[in-house]
């Protein structure tokens, strides 16, 4: 019989992949999401159960319905603008909503817990190459409340068992090669699918925020993964704990950073046109350097990234945005 994992945030655009991924797997996803910023178009590999993850006796109904062998928890806010503007709301909706998933997890004996953290946890450290020894230092809410859920299921370890993994990554591009799943938000913040819009004619232009960061060309530099590689590590990282390891966190980026003008430049040559730009002021609570070690997690999880150089992050994502998506 088939094992049910509970994936919150899983009409979203990273969890709309890891349920398909779970799917390949041979296990159910059973998405747990409000579609507030998920999308009911994206749930295709398993059930759905509409929800907030406040709602704690709702929680418990699905919990006692599904049995989950494990939870995978993408669900959360994530902009960092925003996060600087109204920390509270980030505290509020990311780290107490996780508080009571995992409480309720605990309560129905789910111990195995994959946590979808962020590299925002090490705030602004220049020229060096992030990975899991590296002291956590958020410089904004967003990144602060990642860390905090990573405290707190260290905690429900020792006093409940709880098991975790917990992925810190990087910038996650790209889309499902065979295109049944995509990105896009609403409001649209990542790099790749604002400036695919602006090729295509879909905003006047891309604006570039900041051009005076101390890296090679003035802007910010970042590291990408292609989100089909980081959901195959969730699935790895699920069955790690399945298979009785402890608890470990993993860093899942390609191990190279570019800035922001190298991946306009490497659009223009995946999609032959030209990226109308702006140059705007640079955003609070922004890094000008994040890149990601993932050594470990291709050494001990056995994670094998297939599709993480930019090219193809692009040519997928392009394909996607080609194909209308969600939007209707």
């Amino acid at each position: 019989m088939a094992q049910h994992v509970l994936v919150t945030g899983g009409a979203g655009y990273i969890g709309s992949h890891a349920c398909k991924a779970l799917a390949r797997a041979g296990y159910v996803p059973v998405t747990y999401d409000s579609l507030v910023t998920g999308w009911r178009d994206a749930v295709k590999f398993g059930p759905l159960e509409e929800g907030d993850l406040s709602d704690r006796a709702w929680l418990d109904a699905v919990f006692a319905r599904w049995q989950p062998v494990a939870v995978m928890h993408f669900a959360a806010l994530s902009l960092v603008g925003e996060s600087m503007k109204n920390p509270g709301l980030y505290w509020r909706h990311n780290v107490l909503s996780s508080l009571t998933l995992i409480e309720a997890a605990c309560a129905a004996g789910c111990l195995d817990f994959v946590f979808s953290s962020t590299c925002a946890t090490y705030g602004d450290q220049d020229g060096v190459v992030l990975d899991e020894t590296t002291t956590q230092a958020p410089i904004n809410a967003y990144g602060g409340s990642k860390q905090a859920i990573e405290m707190i299921l260290r905690d429900f370890e020792a006093s409940h068992g709880l098991r975790s993994v917990i992925f810190r990554y990087f910038n996650v591009a790209g889309a499902d090669p065979e295109g049944e799943v995509g990105e896009f938000h609403r409001p649209e913040t990542h790099l790749v699918p604002l400036m695919l819009d602006a090729i295509d004619g879909k905003r006047p232009a891309l604006t570039v925020y900041g051009s005076d960061y101390p890296t090679k060309d003035g802007t910010c530099i970042r590291d990408y993964v292609h989100v089909s590689d980081l959901v195959d590590a969730h699935v790895l990282g699920l069955q790690w704990l399945q298979a009785g390891k402890g608890s470990e966190v993993f860093c899942l980026g390609s191990g190279t950073g570019f800035s922001v003008r190298e991946v306009i430049a490497q659009s223009k040559a995946v999609t032959n046109r030209a990226v109308p730009i702006v140059e705007g002021a640079r955003r609070p609570g922004d890094a000008a350097v994040l890149v990601s070690g993932s050594t470990k997690a291709i050494r001990d999880l056995g994670w094998a990234p297939k599709r993480s150089d930019l090219t193809t992050m692009i040519a997928d994502a392009w394909r996607w945005h080609q194909s209308g998506h969600y939007e209707r």
